[in-house]
């Protein structure tokens, strides 16, 4: 695992197309931007487990869990 340390508006760059930029840092929370093409799909940790089947359900994101909901909150814009 790769450790970087990056204060407030500064960029992290993965590749040539995926940027990663720390918005904000608060006490307990920090704010994080992401750059990427848009048939990248971007989770957070917590929605990936849900779609991978920890509750009852298909365990697939090409099924009917989370992205049918809302599929454009799970699509990062360029």
């Amino acid at each position: 695992m790769l450790m970087l340390t990056r204060r407030a508006m500064e960029t992290i760059r993965i590749g040539d197309n995926i940027v990663i930029r720390v918005n904000r840092v608060g006490r307990q929370q920090v704010s994080l931007g992401i750059e990427a093409p848009p048939e990248l799909l971007v989770l957070r940790g917590e929605l990936q487990r849900l779609a991978d089947g920890s509750s009852a359900g298909t365990g697939s994101l090409s099924g009917t869990t989370a992205v049918a909901a809302a599929p454009e909150a799970f699509r990062v814009s360029a």
